[in-house]
């Protein structure tokens, strides 16, 4: 018997259908919850409402005696029930023996404990994100776990960079090759073995000979790799940005590449993500027109309360939260004459629009570059929710550090980018690039190093 706590069903409004054959039980004190909690146009509010209403179609019109036995959980139309779903009223505790109930926290754990001495043949575990409410449910004789569906790594050092790098010579490991020229473009056929098998589509090999090929296209047996030149990529000037690394070279290849349509840049502060990104968006809606404007939002704790304080209009709002953006437009624009007149240039001449996620539900978004900055903080849910706002013809860049994650309940594990960037990396119209430290300054090194 699954007990799910609140955060659970926020963190991922479909979790009651991802436990299989088990019971699931909502306690009365979590509904209780997800009623003050449902009003607003914050995110929390929709993923509770969200909640809410698959709280109400599983458990249908159900009388209040089969609500508590529990009502089989039907996820499909032709699919058998799988598990049941019940709700669990608060019941009496003796007071010698009792969490003090001032908490919603204790509540729950006072319930639990007591359901538990009434059905002792049966495991109970109560599910929530909260590492406190877990301690105290072990200390208080009731078994805790983490949710971990949507968690599909056991490390977080297994997730993808989207290169992988080679000492010495790459082709010293490569038995046998195939190298054919199309319209000037140098390709490779290799079989997958080895390293290789382990590569996915819109992966880089890079080795200390300086070898960059991409791989272009996967099948059981073979891959095809594009061979790129280091010179060429590390020369590329992409609205006057130039690479520092071959890791940034590499990222702007996919961010200027047509066909690949979702990237992932991850890395620590200072390497260069935000740059990277608004160069390419900016060369390719000012220079060579492929799309019509940029999106840029980002997840913030506080935005979604502090939004409707703030004066001005939806972009003037987002405008303190999105400073990042600014901040690189003007490192973008540092050696020219009058920087500041260059950068309200951009911002008059380029369609460059500041949006709240709040208000990105439900819309779509054609013919757009959609920047995320800082989508570490989000959770699967929400990228999710995201990410199908782009409409036809549109390329969503999603942007994080996943050693910073400010939102609670939340860890580099959980976090919806670790979830998109495992989910996404066989998409053929995705890549993803962790990007490594560069310089900042002697004052950043030594902080990072030391602090």
């Amino acid at each position: 018997m699954y007990v799910l706590d609140t955060n659970v069903l926020i963190h991922d409004p479909n979790a009651l259908l991802n436990f299989e054959e088990h019971d699931v039980i909502i306690p009365m004190t979590v509904l209780e919850e997800l009623d003050s909690l449902k009003s607003g146009k914050q995110a929390v509010a929709a993923d509770c409402r969200q909640a809410i209403r698959n709280i109400d179609k599983l458990l249908g019109d159900a009388s209040p005696k089969d609500i508590e036995r529990g009502v089989p959980i039907v996820r499909a139309r032709k699919a058998d029930p799988l598990g049941t779903l019940s709700i669990l009223m608060s019941t009496e505790h003796s007071n010698n023996h009792a969490l003090p109930e001032h908490l919603n926290d204790n509540k729950i754990i006072n319930t639990l404990a007591a359901l538990q001495a009434r059905n002792t043949e049966r495991d109970i575990i109560l599910v929530s994100k909260d590492i406190n409410m877990r301690l105290k449910a072990r200390g208080f004789g009731v078994e805790a776990q983490d949710y971990h569906n949507d968690q599909l790594l056991d490390d977080i050092d297994l997730l993808p960079k989207g290169y992988r790098e080679f000492s010495g010579s790459f082709w010293d490991t490569i038995n046998k090759v195939e190298t054919v020229q199309r319209e000037g473009v140098t390709e490779h056929i290799l079989r997958r073995e080895g390293e290789l098998a382990k590569l996915n589509i819109n992966e880089f090999v890079l080795d200390e000979q300086g070898f960059v090929g991409k791989v272009v296209d996967i099948e059981e047996e073979r891959m095809v790799l594009q061979d790129l030149h280091q010179h060429d990529l590390l020369h590329r000037e992409v609205w006057g940005l130039v690479p520092r690394d071959i890791y940034q070279a590499v990222a702007l290849n996919l961010l200027m590449d047509p066909e690949v349509h979702l990237v992932n840049l991850t890395g620590s502060a200072g390497s260069g993500k935000t740059i990277l990104a608004l160069a390419a968006c900016i060369e390719l809606t000012v220079a060579s027109k492929t799309y019509k404007r940029i999106i840029a939002t980002r997840s913030t704790q506080g935005l979604d309360e502090d939004i409707g304080f703030l004066p001005g209009t939806e972009a003037e709002k987002m405008e303190p939260w999105l400073g990042a953006i600014v901040d690189n437009l003007e490192a973008l624009h540092e050696d020219d004459e009058n920087m500041t007149a260059s950068v309200d240039y951009i911002l008059s001449k380029v369609p460059l629009h500041f949006k709240s996620l709040n208000y990105i539900r439900g819309r779509s978004f054609q013919h757009s570059l959609i920047i995320i900055d800082e989508s570490q903080n989000l959770t699967p849910h929400q990228i999710k929710t995201i990410i199908t706002r782009a409409g036809n013809g549109s390329k969503v860049i999603c942007l994080g550090n996943l050693a910073q994650i400010d939102t609670p309940y939340l860890s580099g594990l959980s976090s919806g980018l670790t979830y998109m960037t495992e989910r996404f990396k066989g998409f053929r119209h995705g890549g993803h690039i962790h990007l490594q430290g560069v310089p900042r300054s002697a004052l950043a090194e030594f902080a990072e190093a030391n602090l």
